[in-house]
């Protein structure tokens, strides 16, 4: 693959030139953006590093530059102690615009204070949901008339993008009762702008530029008669809680974990909560969660990234399986049921390989780890 070379390298970066480097990046399809006090521009292409300019930035440029994305008080907010997100847009015609998500935090430079920008490129529609390469089981699983979905992975792993492209296709239905879909998310990645959507409504909500929290997006969500809800992250007790609360009143709730796997899924969910409480709380999201799907990207030969997934689909048998372990033994029982109620992230690694859809390294990075050799 070619190196990337920005062209027409600026010898001071204005805020023009920014926003011509984010759009030189973007038709070359990288994902980041790495901008550092005293270092060259980073881009990462389908999940490998790579400098773009032929020299450092100083700390004045940079500066500069965050001064200008997030606003002129950005230098003094970040140097008393605190990072900075926010969004970040560029207009390339009258009806496009590339967006970004971006977190700008303080870092040591040359012994001093410096900073670091990094740019997430946002997609505007998802895609489609037939690109997900789901298996047919799963696609009528997260089919949700009430319950819990919750898809699991470590940062950058595509969760938002299933969730996206579920919800997508959910609302490009015509005929039926038609969908009122509530997001919460931080920030907006996804929207539904350009989707036909025939007889639906989605309602996106940022948190916190909106709403305080995950959790009072739920309990705003309970107020206005949604057909479903997306809560961009479970990641403590009081969401985790509003989200079993909802899915207990009888509706379906989309929501993503960071976790090492589907056992470890709903382990973290579990030991949120206080030690008296994880027993009542366990049987809680044994009740409400349906399916729980963890995924990775991984390398192709030909250089791109494409998942493996491994998931359980939480019928009766397996939720009564699940009940009659203690709290400690729950991954155990979990691993356990992975074969017959779903799919072991080595065995989709393996069939993958074997059909020459992923690399030798991704193949043994997901089967030496479990012995499967």
């Amino acid at each position: 693959m070619p190196k990337l070379v920005f062209p027409n390298e600026p010898i001071f970066f204005t805020f023009s030139h920014l926003d011509r480097l984010l759009v030189f990046c973007h038709d070359n399809g990288a994902s980041d953006i790495n901008i550092q006090s005293g270092e060259r521009v980073l881009v990462e292409v389908n999940g490998v590093l790579e400098p773009i300019t032929s020299r450092a930035l100083s700390q004045q440029e940079v500066s500069d530059l965050i001064n200008h994305i997030y606003g002129p008080n950005a230098t003094a907010s970040l140097f008393s102690g605190k990072d900075l997100d926010t969004n970040y847009r560029v207009r390339v015609s009258d009806d496009k615009a590339y967006r970004y998500r971006v977190n700008i935090t303080a870092c040591l430079f040359d012994g001093y204070e410096g900073i670091q920008v990094t740019l997430r490129t946002l997609s505007s529609a998802p895609p489609p949901l037939d690109k997900m390469a789901l298996p047919d089981i799963l696609l009528d699983a997260m089919k949700l008339p009430q319950g819990i979905l919750v898809i699991s992975g470590s940062t950058g792993s595509g969760k938002s993008t299933l969730l996206s492209s579920m919800i997508g296709e959910l609302v490009q239905k015509e005929g039926g009762k038609g969908m009122k879909i509530l997001t919460y998310e931080s920030p907006v990645e996804y929207v539904y702008d350009e989707i036909l959507k025939p007889n639906s409504v989605v309602s996106q909500t940022e948190i916190p530029r909106f709403l305080p929290s995950f959790a009072a997006g739920v309990r705003n969500a309970l107020r206005r008669k949604p057909s479903l809800i997306l809560v961009g992250e479970a990641r403590d007790q009081e969401t985790i809680e509003a989200v079993i609360d909802a899915a207990l009143t009888g509706h379906p709730v989309y929501t993503t974990v960071h976790s090492n796997g589907v056992a470890d899924t709903l382990r973290r969910m579990v030991t949120a909560f206080e030690h008296a409480e994880r027993d009542a709380r366990m049987f809680d999201l044994l009740e409400s969660v349906k399916v729980i799907i963890w995924q990775a990207l991984v390398r192709t030969p030909d250089g791109q990234r494409t998942p493996l997934r491994e998931y359980l689909i939480i019928n009766d048998h397996v939720r009564d399986h699940l009940l009659k372990c203690p709290v400690d033994e729950l991954v155990s029982g979990i691993r356990e049921l992975l074969p017959k109620y779903g799919k072991r992230i080595e065995d989709d690694a393996t069939e993958k390989y074997e059909a020459g859809l992923i690399c030798e390294e991704a193949y043994k990075r997901f089967t030496e780890i479990k012995g499967v050799h």
